[in-house]
């Protein structure tokens, strides 16, 4: 197997998605700041346990990652301070510029599984034949 999952990146995965539970839920009640400061933690803690602390260290205080990093440290300052909407834009934009270049290799991950790869290409699929058909 190509890359292998130890316990420490097994919890590190599921603190990930404890995060992204609770940011949703944060968000759907109305921008809970509790439940969305804990997402945070949890998101942090768990791209830390699943890539490693010193590797985690090295994306956040990357030269070319200062932007994202800024901005998603901004995000948290506005959560805590009781601003969570715009925390929450500026922290949605940090990982975007942050995690920008992991993209393609998620993209490769999520079209070799079955039922959903076939999903998510399904309409490239469909719009590669109307217009190769038309033409």
């Amino acid at each position: 197997m190509a890359y292998e999952l130890n316990e420490q990146k097994k919890i590190g995965l599921g603190l990930i998605g404890f995060g992204i539970t609770f940011s949703f839920l944060g968000v759907i009640l109305f921008f809970d700041r509790g439940l969305l400061a804990l997402g945070n933690i949890f998101c942090l803690t768990g791209v830390a346990l699943l890539l490693g602390w010193h590797s985690t260290w090295n994306l956040f205080t990357n030269r070319a990652n200062y932007k994202g990093s800024a901005s998603f440290l901004l995000g948290l300052f506005f959560l805590f301070v009781r601003w969570p909407i715009v925390g929450i834009i500026f922290e949605i934009y940090g990982c975007i510029v942050l995690f920008g270049g992991f993209w393609p290799s998620v993209k490769v991950f999520l079209y070799q599984i079955p039922v959903l790869g076939w999903i998510i290409q399904y309409p490239f699929l469909l719009l590669d034949r109307l217009f190769r058909g038309s033409g």
